[in-house]
């Protein structure tokens, strides 16, 4: 007799591929054993069963690192703890680099992983053919072997997650199809299925490639799209022994895998196939794609080259299947935002092997704690907006996306698809001004702006690119005289009601109980501590404030604060971001360029730092927020999208004789990390309290009713903390920094950075990053050491601060 659902849960999983499996297995693990995982056919039978089944750890950033090297870890006990084989060995593995650029990819890396005391060996050529004897290292110029890297049969992994999660008495069905996900009053309840409803307060949606139609059907946004995925097996010849490391050729788009005595040889193509475009099939089970050896066929002349062995060996197989990617080449994990109790974990990259211990330990974590047990914003389903779940917008996007796996990470990088979906009114005459654009949530952004003569694109290298000197001279003008930024695509939210003041709060750290007419800047905390949001708040009437926040935290933050208004309250949320427009004026002259637009007093007794006013700017109203993200004089202009033009065409217009210049984000950005203004989901975010990031200015620990977050927050006060975010500069005005080079105290490693730029008014790179002691970080500890940043391999002497190495006291702002 078939075993029959139950009526209850505490979980329902849907999906019973890899993902899905180990979700419910580190469930049982926290003690959660009335799990249950539904199968719409057989255990692994979407992608799972035909992943390569390579575990490699070294990921683009720490935190993905650090969960790949948990699965890694996992997986080499799992055997012995469930009894199942899982085909796990650590033959360990090579990637090679045959250009400047890859080499110092892969160096960077190499940096990262000493953090957190991941061993990766950087080689010559001469050691990449000791290791890999096969391969032609003619063209090779170096490599990185990690010898904890290895390879597993992706089914048994599976199937011995499944057996554990059995074994902590969560209950797995197959062929049985979830056909809806069920919610009332924003909380999941649980889902109906075709043997019946199962009532639960969690739902994972774990469902692979089926996961953004099934999201979709309740409103969540997963923008995910299936590709096919080539590869062959040959037949068995000699030289292919157990003993070969998994072996990655970047820069020829290839993988090696050591199988049975045969090779395995896939594909990460610059050029994708999207497929699925009119959906899957409802039998889809095991199913395998039509093979299509001319997409493949450049790839393996590649190989050839690179193993000359395989022109003598016979192909075994071909084979072609689905497998689902993101648009940012991120997965999607976390708590669904509108959507209290939905989980989701999806969009795995082709790397969901590799990935899924980290993946289901960390969803069983926050599923218990309420929030990441480390910092996911990367991979937070909250980034997404509803415009990245068009089919097109995917399809399009995804042919680029599957091929960015096994490209050069360069800084900077500009993903070339599916582009122009959020414009701000402004767009066409930035671009008429040699606007070079980026993408930010589907934002065309100014980047930077090319003169006369120069194309605005794109030369990509770790060194100084292209635009390097344009935008140094766009932050020169915003220090020296005055600057245009096009902050439009700033999120951007009002709250309106009687209780609004109460509302706001209690969610900020600090005071916003100001007058009308003031911005106070602030965090949101959760209730550890946590930075959940770093933004302004400007009160604009007695029952209205206006919220603003960086463009990417826009679907996140405006959800934080939707889920805190208490039942009953008078106070009414609103999104207003695509309504209004922003335009920064910054830089010494900003006053004397706007005062010739206004007849009202831009002086400093009469529109201090921190004021707002709604003002008319040559018959454009606007309001006017005196507040700063460069470190200078200026303003904030908000106006009505539709007005921005005119008062666009008047800010320039009054600006050509003062030497007004148009500056993009990279300027702000280096603006910015001189006078080390914290950076959202790069320098502070959910697992960073201000008293570890040093915004402890900003949080009013006395005010009436208190706030989320301030009792762990006098813990740690009166405790002391064992981490602080530093500011550095290096000695040595050559090295360029991106974010993630280790920081070296007296010879120790003791953290990394979390952003850099070049700060051209200092001139040399600046970065941010937490300095750590299990004794206690103060400023004597950060001012007692001798500190170096590691850059691709090389120590560089930096200087710490705990005060901002621009303008520490702000005299410029509140000139």
């Amino acid at each position: 007799m078939a075993m029959v659902p139950p009526k209850r849960a505490r979980v329902v999983i849907i999906g019973g591929g890899v993902i899905g499996c180990s979700v419910a297995y580190h469930l049982t693990k926290i003690g959660w054993n009335d799990v249950v995982l539904l199968e719409r056919k057989k255990l692994t039978c979407g992608t799972t069963w035909h992943a390569a089944g390579l575990i490699g750890q070294l990921r683009d950033n720490r935190d993905m690192t650090k969960l790949a090297k948990y699965t890694a870890d996992l997986y080499a006990s799992l055997e012995a703890e469930t009894g199942q084989a899982t085909g796990y060995k650590r033959n360990g593995s090579l990637s090679i680099a045959t250009n400047e650029g890859r080499m110092e990819d892969l160096k960077r890396r190499a940096d990262m992983a000493k953090v957190f005391g991941l061993q990766v060996d950087v080689v010559g050529p001469k050691e990449c053919k000791a290791r890999y004897p096969l391969i032609d290292v003619s063209d090779v110029i170096g490599g990185i072997f990690l010898p904890s890297d290895g390879q597993a049969n992706p089914t048994d992994v599976t199937m011995a997650l499944a057996k554990g999660a059995r074994a902590g008495s969560a209950r797995i069905f197959e062929d049985t199809k979830v056909t809806a996900i069920l919610h009332s009053d924003g909380r999941v309840t649980g889902v109906s299925t075709e043997a019946g409803d199962i009532a639960a307060t969690f739902v994972v949606l774990a469902a692979g490639m089926w996961s953004r139609d099934i999201a979709a059907t309740v409103g969540i946004s997963v923008p995910l799209h299936a590709c096919e995925h080539f590869y062959i097996l040959t037949e068995p010849f000699a030289g292919v022994t157990p003993d070969l490391p998994v072996f990655r050729d970047y820069d020829a788009h290839a993988y090696y895998k050591e199988d049975a005595g045969k090779m395995l040889l896939g594909a990460f193509e610059p050029k994708a196939k999207p497929w699925g475009m009119d959906g899957i099939s409802e039998d889809f089970c095991f199913d395998q794609l039509p093979d299509d050896f001319e997409h493949f066929e450049p790839i393996l002349e590649m190989a050839l080259k690179r193993m000359p062995a395989l022109a003598d060996a016979g192909i075994q197989s071909f084979f072609c299947g689905p497998e689902s990617f993101t648009p940012d080449n991120r997965y999607h994990i976390g708590e669904a935002p509108g959507l209290r109790g939905l989980f989701v974990a999806a969009g795995m990259n082709s790397i969901g092997i590799q990935s899924a211990g980290g993946v289901g330990w960390a969803l069983a974590q926050w599923m218990r704690d309420g929030r990441p047990p480390m910092d996911l914003w990367t991979v937070d389903v909250r980034r997404n907006l509803p415009f990245q779940m068009d089919r097109r917008y995917l399809r399009e996007r995804v042919t680029e996306s599957l091929g960015r796996l096994y490209a050069v990470h360069w800084p900077y990088y500009q993903f070339r698809t599916s582009r122009g979906v959020r414009k701000s009114p402004l767009h066409d005459r930035l671009a008429a001004r040699g606007a070079c654009f980026g993408e930010m949530r589907g934002w065309e952004r100014p980047n930077w702006y090319a003169p006369a003569g120069v194309k605005p694109e794109y030369e990509y290298s770790f060194g100084r690119q292209n635009w390097f000197e344009h935008s140094a001279a766009e932050h020169r003008a915003a220090r020296e005289a005055v600057a245009l930024f096009d902050q439009t695509s700033f999120a951007k939210f009002t709250l309106e009601g009687r209780d609004t003041e109460s509302v706001l709060n209690r969610v900020s750290a600090n005071n916003v109980a100001q007058a009308p007419g003031r911005v106070v800047y602030t965090q949101w905390l959760n209730e550890a501590g946590g930075i959940e949001a770093d933004l302004t708040v400007t009160r604009t009437a007695e029952d209205r404030f206006l919220i603003v926040t960086g463009a990417a935290s826009q679907v996140r933050d405006f959800h934080w604060l939707k889920d805190h208004i208490p039942a009953g309250a008078d106070a009414r949320l609103a999104d207003v971001t695509d309504r209004m427009a922003v335009l920064g004026v910054m830089g010494p002259r900003s006053r004397e360029l706007l005062q010739r637009l206004t007849g009202e007093s831009l002086a400093n007794d009469a529109f201090p730092f921190g004021a707002s006013k709604d003002i008319r700017f040559d018959h454009v109203q606007a309001r006017a927020s005196r507040i700063t993200y460069v470190g200078e004089l200026g303003w904030e202009l908000y106006v009505d999208s539709r007005q921005a033009p005119a008062l666009y065409d008047a800010v320039v217009a009054a600006g050509t004789e003062l030497g007004l210049v148009h500056a993009g984000y990279h300027a702000m950005d280096s603006l910015r990390i001189e006078k080390a203004y914290r950076r959202w989901g790069a320098d502070i975010a959910d697992r960073d309290t201000p008293l570890e990031a040093g915004l402890g200015f900003a949080v009013a620990w006395d005010k009436n009713g208190g706030f989320i977050g301030r009792d762990a927050l006098i813990q740690q006060r009166q405790k002391g903390v064992v981490r602080r975010l530093v500011q550095f500069a290096l000695d040595d005005p050559g090295p360029l920094l991106y974010g993630n080079e280790p920081i070296w105290r007296d010879g120790r490693i003791v953290g990394s950075l979390t952003s850099g730029m070049y700060g051209h008014t200092l001139g040399r790179a600046i970065g941010l990053g937490y300095v750590e002691n299990a004794g206690g970080v103060d400023r004597a500890f950060v001012e007692a050491g001798t500190y170096e940043i590691e850059v691709a391999g090389v120590r560089f002497a930096a200087r710490p601060s705990l005060q901002p190495l621009y303008d520490p006291q702000s005299s410029r702002v509140r000139a």
